[in-house]
C-alpha cells in the first residue's frame, strides 16, 4: 500500500444562492474540493468522503509544500487501501462554514465587503449535503457508488441516504449516530461557552480586533478531546504518572494527562477558527432526521434506497455502538440490506480514524463488493 502522493485541492465557486435550513441562504461561495483516483468512463466509481468536526477535504496525501501536512484518513484512502484508488474515484469537501478554505466565517461578505464573523448563518448537516450535491453536479456526477463518513461526517452520510437517495448506491456510516444524546449536547454547549465567554471572542468578530478567543479554544479542544477517547485508553497511555515524579501543591501542569490535553489544546487554538467550531457543533446538535416524524428513525429511513454499511466501536461512549444499532434496526424494519460490525476496540471514539486492522479489512471487503459492480 502506498499513499496517493502529491494532491493539489481546487476551489468550487457557487453564485446561485443556496438556501439553508434556516430559511436564511449564502450566495457567491466556494468549496474547497480534492480528488483522488481516476473518474472511470460511466462515472460510476466515485465516492464521497465527508469529514467530521475538525477535519477538511484533505483526505489523503500531502502538498508539495507541506510534506508532512498527511490527509486526515490517509489510512483509509489511497493505492491499495480498503477505499482503493486503483479502483475508486475519491471526493472531499471541505464544509461551508469550515475554516479550511472553503467559505466561511473569516471571509468577505460581498453584501458588506466585511469579514462574515458572527453575521455567517448557521448551517445544517442537510445544508452540507446539498452544497455537496452541487459540487457532484459540476463533476456531471449523478449517482454515487458510495458516501462514507465517520462521526459528524457519517451523519452526512446518512443524509445522502435522505434527501438524494437515488444519488447513491451505498452509504457507509462509521461511528455516528442517528441524533446526538443529551450528554453530548451538554458537553457541546460547555465547550461553546469557553469560546463565547472568551473576552477576545468579541461577539464573534474578533478578526476586526486582530485577536484570536485562545483560551476559549484551548477548553473546548480539551473537553472534546476527553470525550474521543475511552477510560481505558486514557489509564493506558497516561495513567496518574506526575511529570515531574512528585505533587507540586499548585495549580499547573502536574500529570501527564494534563500536559497532554493542554498541548492538543495549544495546537488546536493555532488552526482552527472559533466561529467554525460554534457552527460544527451546532450542526451537530440539529441533526435528528428522525424529528420530521415523530421522532421514528424507521419512517425518516423508509425514502432510502441505498445498501448501508456501519461500523461501530465497543469504547466509544460518543457515539455508542447501541445508537449505530439503532440506525440498523430502523433499516432492517424498512427491509433495506445492511453490514453490520460491532468492533472490540479501545481507543473510543477516535477509534475509526486508527489502524485496527479488523475495521480496516471490514471496509477493505466491503468495497471490493461494491468495485465488483462496476468491474
Amino acid at each position: 500500500m502506498s499513499s496517493v502522493g502529491i494532491v493539489t485541492p481546487q476551489a468550487y465557486r457557487f453564485t446561485e444562492a443556496l438556501p439553508l435550513q434556516s430559511g436564511a441562504s449564502i450566495a457567491d461561495y466556494t468549496l474547497m474540493v480534492e480528488t483522488y483516483g481516476t473518474l472511470n468512463a460511466d462515472r460510476s466509481n466515485a465516492v464521497l468522503v465527508c469529514h467530521a468536526l475538525n477535519a477538511s477535504h484533505h483526505v489523503a496525501g500531502y502538498y508539495a509544500d507541506q510534506p508532512k501536512n498527511i490527509g486526515w484518513w490517509d489510512n483509509m484512502v489511497g493505492p491499495g487501501k480498503p477505499l482503493d484508488t486503483n479502483k475508486f474515484f475519491v471526493i472531499g469537501i471541505n464544509n461551508l462554514g469550515s475554516c479550511f478554505g472553503s467559505t466561511g466565517p473569516m471571509h468577505i461578505n460581498p453584501a458588506t465587503g466585511k469579514q462574515y464573523g458572527a453575521d455567517f448563518p448557521v448551517v445544517t448537516v442537510e445544508d452540507w449535503v446539498r452544497a455537496q450535491a452541487r459540487v457532484a453536479d459540476e463533476m456531471g456526477i449523478t449517482q454515487f457508488a458510495a458516501v462514507m463518513g465517520g462521526s459528524l461526517g457519517g451523519m452526512q452520510a446518512l443524509a445522502w441516504s435522505i434527501l438524494f437517495p437515488e444519488r447513491l448506491r451505498h452509504c457507509v456510516v462509521i461511528a455516528s449516530t442517528p441524533k446526538l444524546s443529551t450528554q453530548n449536547i451538554a458537553f457541546n454547549d460547555v465547550a461553546r461557552q469557553a469560546i463565547l465567554t472568551d473576552p477576545d471572542f468579541h461577539g464573534g468578530d474578533f478578526y476586526a480586533h486582530k485577536v484570536v478567543p485562545k483560551n476559549g479554544l484551548r477548553v473546548a479542544r480539551m473537553i472534546g478531546h476527553i470525550t474521543y477517547l475511552s477510560n481505558d485508553d486514557m489509564a493506558e497511555k497516561f495513567g496518574r504518572e506526575l511529570k515531574t515524579g512528585d505533587y507540586q501543591f499548585g495549580y499547573g501542569v502536574e500529570f501527564e494527562i494534563e500536559s497532554y490535553l493542554r498541548y492538543q489544546g495549544d495546537k488546536f487554538s493555532d488552526y482552527f477558527d472559533a466561529n467554525t467550531y460554534l457552527l460544527i457543533t451546532k450542526a451537530l446538535d440539529y441533526f435528528d432526521p428522525a424529528r420530521e416524524h415523530g421522532g421514528d428513525l424507521s419512517k425518516a429511513l423508509a425514502v432510502t434506497k441505498a445498501q448501508f454499511l456501519l461500523a461501530s466501536f465497543t469504547t466509544d461512549w460518543r457515539f455508542s455502538p447501541e445508537r449505530s444499532r439503532e440506525i440498523v434496526k430502523a433499516l432492517v424494519d424498512n427491509r433495506r440490506t445492511v453490514s453490520y460490525a460491532e468492533i472490540d476496540a479501545p481507543h473510543g471514539h477516535d477509534a475509526f480514524l486508527l489502524d485496527d486492522a479488523r475495521y480496516l479489512n471490514f471496509i477493505a471487503a466491503y468495497y471490493n463488493r461494491i468495485a465488483q459492480e462496476f468491474a
